[in-house]
């Protein structure tokens, strides 16, 4: 069973802190082995110079993984980080990025993903990122 993006949007709303859900992050697309979130462009996420700073970027990733992982395993489950890498390779001004996860492995007690982060309307990744999960439960 895939979950639906309001069946993700769940999962944020009641599995996050306060200060992740801050940034704004909605489900735009959930699959087999993927997912994409928007980051909505906020003022408050911009880093001096008007960039979108690098740990809301991370923390998207971060989140996207678990929406992902989620919808790869038909449900949500208990799950932590235990590596996340990061690439910054152009900034972010004024506007949303899409955050798009896949799935590269699901195993029994770890999850692989890769993670594009592109700014709407953009050819390119402004970062890309790749996460290890401990799935606990």
């Amino acid at each position: 069973m895939t979950l639906t993006p309001a069946d993700a949007d769940k999962i944020l709303a009641d599995n996050f802190a306060p200060w992740v859900l801050a940034l704004g992050l909605t489900v735009q697309e959930t699959g087999e082995r993927h997912a994409v979130l928007r980051l909505p462009w906020s003022e408050s996420l911009a880093r001096d110079g008007g960039g979108r700073c690098g740990p809301a970027l991370m923390a998207a990733a971060d989140t996207a993984t678990v929406i992902a992982i989620s919808a790869a395993r038909g449900a949500y489950g208990p799950m932590t980080t235990v590596q996340q890498s990061t690439s910054f390779q152009r900034p972010v001004a004024g506007a949303d990025v899409l955050i798009g996860v896949r799935v590269t492995k699901l195993g029994k007690r770890m999850a692989f993903a890769d993670i594009t982060m592109t700014p709407e309307g953009a050819d390119e990744p402004s970062a890309t990122a790749s996460t290890v999960y401990a799935l606990l439960g």
